[in-house]
């Protein structure tokens, strides 16, 4: 069990900075030409456009792969399932790294969904409202965004690019609106990704897409917790794999569980059915990153944990609630214009 003395979040922060530093500029540490060949198939968003980055996600390969082999395969009758080889490899590389941490790569290791939570934090210190938890029908109506991302602008626009149906200029369309892509590109000093493409309309809308996408981000990111996260094709990626994953989200429900929720409010993704669903044990959902938030606000002994097979990682622990409670209500209680009134 997780010591009661340290903060979980905290500790996550402390990783988080980490692989932000690392996946976008780690060729630095790893050598340019390694950095190229770990993996490039990382289960969480890292851009090949940074050139300094130490690895990038797989939804890279994932669009080259559907229309430079799949798509012109089916254009020229060519063997489909050998075309199939290179993708089955990279999604063979994927779940290797995935079933070490599983869905945690969106909650401890994701470079934008670090960024997402330190403009949050911004936006909570320079005293604007946090959206505490959206609208559950708003919420309900957002969770199959991210499935048809994953559907249309990974797999199915790049086949029906290669094979001639549509421009080739949307062999790649996820990463041509991907925020990560604009982020990591500017952090290292290239502004060169925020731009408006004028060198054909395909491309131009796309460009406006992502500047757009890549500001709305920033805006709401202030108030409310991880917007982009909440429509993410890898989240959606991640979902289709979650039961191979070795670490997982367990409930031991108590009858106490109907009336408290504070699992449910403290999760940034708005997961309610971690309140709600008395009867599984496996609460591992879909949006789920397993940042470990719910765990850390459950006050009952045991009842949510965070699993490495059968070995427990985080437990709830009543001890380590109330001093959580207590931290995250100084936290709260801190202000950037509160400071300066009292000054």
């Amino acid at each position: 069990m997780f010591g009661t003395l340290l903060n979980l979040s905290l500790v996550r922060k402390f990783v988080q900075l980490g692989m932000f530093l690392f996946l976008v500029y780690g060729s630095s540490i790893v050598g340019f030409y390694a950095a190229d060949k770990i993996s490039n198939a990382l289960p969480s968003l890292a851009c090949a456009y940074d050139t300094e980055t130490a690895d990038y996600c797989t939804l890279i390969p994932f669009q080259h792969q559907m229309g430079h082999r799949v798509g012109r395969a089916i254009a020229a009758g060519d063997d489909i399932l050998k075309a199939f080889i290179p993708f089955i490899i990279t999604l063979i590389t994927f779940l290797s790294l995935f079933v070490l941490l599983n869905k945690a790569f969106c909650g401890w290791i994701c470079p934008l969904g670090f960024f997402q939570e330190v403009v949050t934090m911004i936006g909570q210190k320079i005293g604007l409202r946090k959206t505490e938890s959206l609208n559950n029908n708003l919420v309900i109506k957002i969770r199959p965004a991210k499935w048809i991302i994953l559907a249309l602008l990974v797999f199915t626009l790049p086949v029906l690019s290669g094979t001639g149906f549509v421009s080739h200029d949307l062999g790649d369309p996820f990463c041509k609106i991907c925020p990560s892509r604009i982020l990591t590109t500017l952090a290292t000093g290239d502004s060169s990704q925020l731009y408006v493409d004028t060198s054909s309309t395909t491309y131009m809308t796309l460009s406006i897409i992502a500047d757009f996408m890549f500001g709305l981000m920033i805006a709401l990111a202030l108030t409310i917790r991880q917007p982009f996260c909440r429509i993410c094709p890898m989240l959606a990626l991640h979902a289709v794999f979650k039961k191979i994953g070795l670490l997982r989200l367990v409930k031991h429900a108590k009858p106490r569980c109907e009336k408290c929720g504070l699992c449910a409010k403290a999760c940034p993704m708005d997961i309610k059915e971690i309140h709600t669903d008395m009867e599984n044990t496996n609460v591992l959902f879909s949006d789920c990153t397993l940042c470990g938030r719910c765990v850390e606000f459950c006050p009952d002994k045991d009842v949510l944990q965070m699993k490495y097979t059968v070995f427990p990682v985080i437990s709830a622990d009543p001890q380590y609630f109330k001093q959580r409670k207590k931290a995250q209500k100084k936290w709260e209680e801190k202000s950037l214009l509160e400071m300066i009134k009292r000054k």
